[in-house]
């Protein structure tokens, strides 16, 4: 009987321990699909949100790693009819100035009119409230097709940086930088801070007639550290294996709406790990872990050559570090299989 009341405690603590082990990790993909993944963190929730087409989703966790049991709610549907209708790419959810915000791209069904636009929530609390249509977010003097665009404050000023076109057709992506009245008007004059200058950036100008032919930089983040400002951003096409990501980088004094000041990495900081089973790594943005000491890319990613840019992207997270010079260092992607410890909380 001593005996067995011994193995039984035994399993029992192993098996406790086996389910501690299992909560502290885990794996990637953090959901099945899910393309241009961003969270916020506020009042200890991770507010989450990616590319649905159709409609604005969030997703709400006390941990990332937890994404896939998390609690979600459909925040707004496009009316139909209008020049924001649908193709909504690339949602980001903001707290501003007391309130929330959240920037997409639509258009009514022609690619050519993707423009910005904003919601509006009072609400402390995204997943509660009304959340109302604000507007169109462009630069009033060009207002030319723009796509992903991301709101920092630097020194007390609202910026925002995106992907546009330099004229009124399509091929090549840029990214452009300009200075905000508010959380929903840009003021006039944007400036251009990145094009396709290296080769590892132009892979998607394809000789099959069938895919576009452009060059692009897309998918611009603000990542800050130290006495600099790093806009962490996608290049190449996201329908070749190619994608991957690239840095521009400003000192914290300069003046971020001169081009000069932004000094491009010549070769990418993120890119396919084949061995790993990772392809096309990209459109990613960043998070603290829950005690805000650890820092972490969120990226979307295929898991087979040539899935392109449809619902097999899935949004995957790891940890990154930092080099002696104070530039980000993001590894390799991971495997799917493999063990990560989840963020700290304590």
């Amino acid at each position: 009987m001593k005996k067995l009341t011994f193995l039984f405690a035994f399993l029992s603590i192993s098996l406790a321990k086996s389910y501690a082990q299992t909560q502290q990790t885990f794996t990637n993909p953090l959901l099945p699909s899910g393309a241009d993944p961003y969270s916020f963190y506020k009042d200890g929730y991770y507010y989450y949100t990616h590319t649905v087409q159709s409609k604005l989703i969030i997703w709400k966790t006390k941990n990332l790693s937890d994404l896939k049991t998390a609690e979600s709610k459909t925040i707004w549907i496009p009316p139909t009819g209008t020049l924001y209708s649908k193709e909504l790419w690339a949602p980001e959810i903001h707290f501003i100035q007391g309130k929330w915000y959240m920037y997409f791209a639509a258009d009514d069904g022609d690619n050519n009119h993707h423009r910005m636009y904003v919601l509006e929530n009072n609400s402390p609390d995204p997943m509660v409230g009304d959340w109302s249509f604000k507007g169109k977010v462009a630069d009033i003097s060009s207002d030319k097709w723009a796509i992903d665009g991301d709101v920092f404050e630097h020194r007390g000023q609202l910026y925002m940086i995106w992907s546009g076109w330099e004229g009124d057709s399509n091929g090549q992506q840029n990214i452009y930088i300009a200075k905000m009245k508010n959380p929903w008007t840009i003021e006039a004059g944007r400036a251009k801070i990145s094009g396709s200058d290296f080769d590892w950036e132009k892979h998607g100008d394809l000789k099959d007639p069938n895919l576009p032919h452009v060059n692009v930089n897309e998918g611009p983040q603000i990542l800050k550290h130290g006495k600099k400002l790093f806009i962490i951003y996608s290049a190449s096409g996201c329908w070749t294996d190619f994608y991957a990501l690239g840095m521009l980088s400003a000192d914290e004094n300069a003046d971020l709406l001169k081009p000069s000041s932004w000094k491009k990495s010549s070769e990418p900081v993120f890119k396919q790990s084949a061995e790993n089973g990772v392809f096309a790594p990209g459109h990613n943005s960043f998070f603290k872990s829950p005690n805000g000491k650890e820092d972490w890319i969120l990226y979307h990613a295929n898991s087979k050559p040539g899935q392109g840019c449809g619902q097999f992207r899935s949004p995957r997270m790891q940890k990154f570090s930092w080099n002696a010079d104070g530039t980000p260092n993001f590894g390799v992607p991971v495997k799917e299989s493999e063990a990560l410890a989840i963020p700290s909380e304590k």
